[in-house]
């Protein structure tokens, strides 16, 4: 039997689609993964063992090592994650924005935020906000070719999830980038009376240079729920932080209130956003009282350590 090494770009149904060696390979995970409480991702990086060359079908054996992962939706090994938010209908929230950029520098992914529908408003003072907190921040619009060529250029070479709440037009804007996917969008969903969340699974594909992850709608519901960060962790999370942290007056300020803080006084200056330190503040709230143990908890997802 001939044994490879490659990529999951679909799970569905128990089944994954592996590509290896410039092929794509039905899968069935073996038993020990359920013993092991290891459940295969998108994105994972896994061994097979060819079953039927005719029939591309193989058994997934291991999955390698992962360098991150999401919980929901799930994928394993993101170098991006572009956070979609719209300018107009629905109008953007900073808070979602800054909850799911604090999820992806956490876990070692490079957030992108992403306005949609700059025709429409002016992105100018939320581009601003982003790229002081040093996160890469641009307007999108189908109008601008140039926008088009910028966004794909962010592609090559990397493994990437495009996420945001439903209606601000994740499925629409893969599209327009790539029109060959032909990913279903909430008005033929509508049409279809199949219900808001037009992505049903996770899926990879292969455009642009590298992998696009298209993805169910990732809610801040989600975020609260399943990728938790403990209080001690969050002013890490906020690269824009990182240079006063450890300048406070007090060794265990928690850089929402007390004298002497070094954020607070960054604000105060207007070097740190103050809408990005409010987010801060917010999530800090969300989670200063909650025990390590529940923390844990919440987080826990049955996938596994790898």
């Amino acid at each position: 039997m001939n044994n490879l090494t490659g990529l999951i770009v679909k799970a569905i149904s128990g089944f994954y689609y592996i590509e290896a060696a410039d092929t794509l390979y039905e899968c069935k995970a073996r038993g020990v993964f359920r013993k092991k409480g290891i459940t295969p991702s998108v994105g994972d990086r896994a061994e097979i063992t060819v079953i039927s060359e005719e029939e591309k079908t193989a058994s997934l054996d291991q999955i390698l090592p992962r360098k991150n992962t999401l919980i929901r939706p799930p994928l394993a090994n993101l170098d991006r994650l572009f956070i979609v938010s719209s300018l107009s209908e629905p109008s953007p929230s900073t808070l979602i924005i800054d909850k799911i950029t604090a999820v992806a520098v956490e876990k070692n992914i490079e957030p992108i935020v992403v306005l949609t529908k700059s025709d429409l408003a002016d992105p100018s003072e939320l581009l601003e906000i982003y790229r002081r907190a040093g996160i890469t921040a641009m307007s999108y619009s189908i109008h601008s070719p140039g926008d088009k060529d910028r966004l794909v250029s962010l592609l090559k070479g990397k493994v990437s999830a495009f996420t945001g709440n439903t209606g601000v037009g994740k499925s629409s804007l893969l599209n327009s980038l790539f029109p060959e996917l032909e990913i279903e969008t909430a008005e033929i969903s509508r049409k279809l009376g199949r219900g808001r969340h037009t992505t049903r699974h996770s899926e990879l594909y292969k455009v642009g240079g590298g992998y696009v992850a298209d993805t169910p709608g990732f809610s801040t519901v989600d975020i609260e729920r399943y990728e938790v960060i403990m209080k001690d962790e969050l002013a890490f999370c906020f690269p824009e932080f990182r240079d006063y942290l450890g300048e406070c007056q007090f060794s265990t300020c928690s850089h929402t209130c007390e004298k002497g803080c070094a954020v607070i006084n960054a604000v105060k200056e207007g070097i740190i956003p103050e809408s990005r330190h409010n987010s801060y503040k917010a999530m800090y709230d969300e989670v200063k009282d909650i025990p390590e143990w529940e923390m844990k908890k919440r987080g826990k997802n049955g996938s596994g350590t790898i």
